[in-house]
């Protein structure tokens, strides 16, 4: 997306111009497929997959056995999520200027209710993401999102709520925000306001294991 691809200086762009484009960029994950490693170095909030993405090979499922999906397909092929802001110059906008503010709480409205994909619902996935804790106890996570990029809703805005999975283990996960986990479930187009972001799906976890990479 345009406002996703743009280079943005720290001298001359806007907080309200930063924090915008970050959110569009986060809604931009829409279009993109899961990276070959979890964490690349050059993950950025403009970047949130880091060098060049690997194309979606989604694995044929074993009878039985869950479907591991990409990302990509939580989100409907229709949905554009930048088309309210297309032709804006964003970087025209001052931090004191309240149309920054405006579009800013317009475009969190428009994350925060991103649609879900209606397919998706009461199927059995595997999914790899990362872990932002919600609750824990005795050193284990018991709730948790997962999220597709690094640092989201960390340390940059949430991505759009059909980015975000609620997620609910079984067992407690012994893991730490951020770890690379594969998660196993079956998925639920539920609804969960969190206070580190909103989730289109919940997960009923039967497995949480370590990222190992490929499809393992």
């Amino acid at each position: 997306m345009p406002f996703a691809q743009k280079t943005m200086s720290t001298l001359s762009t806007s907080k309200a111009f930063t924090r915008l484009s970050m959110l569009i960029a986060g809604a931009g994950l829409a279009a993109a497929a899961w990276a070959a490693e979890p964490a690349p170095k050059d993950t950025t909030a403009s970047n949130p997959l880091g060098g060049k993405a690997s194309p979606a090979t989604a694995a044929k499922p074993t009878t039985g056995q869950p479907r591991q999906i990409t990302w990509e397909e939580l989100v409907p092929k229709d949905w554009d999520p930048a088309k309210e802001f297309k032709g804006m110059d964003l970087s025209a906008l001052d931090d004191g200027d309240p149309r920054a503010n405006e579009l800013l709480m317009k475009m969190q409205e428009v994350s925060n209710n991103a649609p879900t994909n209606p397919a998706m619902n009461g199927a059995e996935i595997k999914i790899p993401g990362f872990i932002v804790p919600l609750e824990e106890a005795k050193g284990e996570v018991t709730e948790f999102l997962l999220v597709p990029y690094f640092g989201a809703c960390i340390h940059t805005p949430p991505p759009p709520a059909n980015q975000i999975l609620h997620v609910v283990p079984q067992k407690g996960a012994k893991f730490r925000a951020m770890d690379t986990v594969w998660v196993t479930g079956k998925l639920q187009t539920l609804r969960n306001d969190s206070m580190m972001g909103v989730s289109g799906y919940h997960v009923s976890a039967a497995t949480v294991t370590k990222y190992t990479g490929g499809s393992k």
